[in-house]
């Protein structure tokens, strides 16, 4: 009896020692420290041998996320692979290799393809939540779909105007300023212009549009009515009227391409051209001190036009077996350290007040103008319907640069997106 006694203190005395010591081992060895995410009860499970991370196939990101696991392989031991996949090309290649168990553990995706990637259950909701403070306002309600957060903001974009120095004496500082650039050097039979931008692609054209106020689909506080669709309004009417004076004036070509566009700016023959700032490297290589950026010219209403914000985030495969890690990898890939080596690596503007209010963006001449448009802008829609308006509303643009008129192809471009919503079942 004793001896029984002896052995069953003996094995209480044991289970009260591994008790003790588990999770307090568990978690030293399980987090990345301030930097990583750990889990709500702050125990991680155990270390996978590695991550898979599918990054934008563009040289300079794929250098700056390199960079980064680099530093996060080193820091907990977890190795990193990187596989370059161009971002619009990850969705469909999650759907077939997420089942399969060929995929990845991270996906880099726009904001405006959430809501189609959850409806596909490709993605899983992230707890960025507990770290929200550390983000913008606008990136993480571009990263909301239907109550939940679905990815880590890692950089934050729109457009802005670029101007020649050498060629603009006045910072422009309204669209009549442009209009009269455009006007005095504009030479279209020497290929000299004072104003581009892709008059026919949306993505560009909508600050003229919402800044006299139309929209895509109304907003309710983040709630989108896809019922109502306000492209075909009279704000909607004027911005297109607007457009349509720039090719009436031969202010820009119809056949206008990015390429062509891009190149004679390069080349000292455009004034002002409106585009994103993955074009500032090579602007700033080919026109050096005399390449100068200012947020969007105010219109003759007085507004600041809203341009579309994107936001581009890190996702959590659905697939993934790791995903408490994979959330460490996010957060740490998105921290403030790591968010200005991405910057000072890719020229992509990070989504957090700290990195943006950092002397190196805020007294950056050209990428302070991009991050001040942002605080004009809104959020593209992230939801499933979204995908069914671009093509229609491109088609308007590309009518109404062949003089169609404005108000007829606006509303049939309308019924097209409404007819688009309900056959591809995006309004259920």
């Amino acid at each position: 009896m004793k001896k029984w006694l002896t052995m069953l203190f003996a094995l209480m005395l044991m289970v009260g020692l591994l008790a003790a010591c588990g999770p307090e081992d568990t978690k030293k060895e399980g987090t990345s420290g301030d930097d990583g995410k750990s889990e709500a009860a702050g125990e991680m499970p155990e270390k996978p041998e590695k991550l898979k991370l599918w990054v934008n196939a563009e040289e300079k990101q794929e250098e700056a996320v390199k960079q980064i696991t680099d530093k996060y392989t080193e820091d907990t031991g977890i190795k990193v692979e990187l596989v370059p996949i161009d971002m619009l090309e990850q969705v469909e290649k999650l759907d077939v290799e997420g089942p399969a168990g060929n995929g990845p553990d991270i996906i880099f995706q726009p904001h405006d393809r959430i809501g189609d990637l959850v409806l596909r259950g490709l993605v899983d909701p992230v707890g960025v939540e507990e770290i929200a403070d550390e983000y913008t306002d606008t990136s993480l309600e571009a990263v909301q779909f239907d109550g939940d957060y679905w990815g880590y903001p890692a950089v934050i974009e729109t457009y802005a105007m670029y101007y020649n120095k050498s060629l603009v004496d006045t910072e422009p500082e309204t669209m009549a300023d442009i209009m009269e650039i455009a006007e005095q050097d504009t030479d279209a039979s020497k290929d000299e212009f004072g104003f581009l931008m892709e008059a026919a692609n949306f993505y560009f054209v909508y600050p003229f549009f919402s800044g006299n106020g139309a929209y895509v689909f109304e907003n309710n506080d983040g709630n989108y009515d896809i019922s109502d669709i306000g492209l075909a309004n009279d704000g909607s009417i004027k911005g297109g009227e607007l457009v349509k004076t720039w090719f009436d004036e031969g202010y820009i070509p119809q056949d206008l391409t990015p390429d062509i566009m891009n190149g004679l700016f390069k080349e000292g023959k455009v004034s002002t051209v409106l585009n994103g700032p993955w074009m500032v490297r090579e602007y700033q290589d080919a026109l050096g001190d005399d390449l100068g950026v200012v947020t969007l010219p105010i219109l003759d209403n007085g507004e600041h036009p809203k341009s579309f914000v994107g936001v581009k985030s890190y996702m959590l495969s659905y697939y993934s077996d790791n995903k408490e890690w994979a959330e460490d990898l996010m957060a740490y890939l998105t921290n403030s350290e790591n968010s200005l080596i991405y910057y000072d690596v890719a020229g992509e503007i990070p989504p957090r007040p700290d990195a943006i209010e950092n002397d190196v963006i805020a007294k950056d001449p050209i990428y302070s103008a991009f991050a001040e448009q942002t605080n004009y802008g809104e959020p593209m829609p992230s939801v499933p319907a979204m995908q069914q308006v671009w093509d229609p509303i491109n088609d308007a643009l590309s009518f109404i640069s062949k003089g169609e008129p404005v108000d007829e192809v606006l509303k049939e471009a309308v019924q097209t997106i409404h007819d688009q919503i309900e056959a591809s079942g995006a309004n259920q």
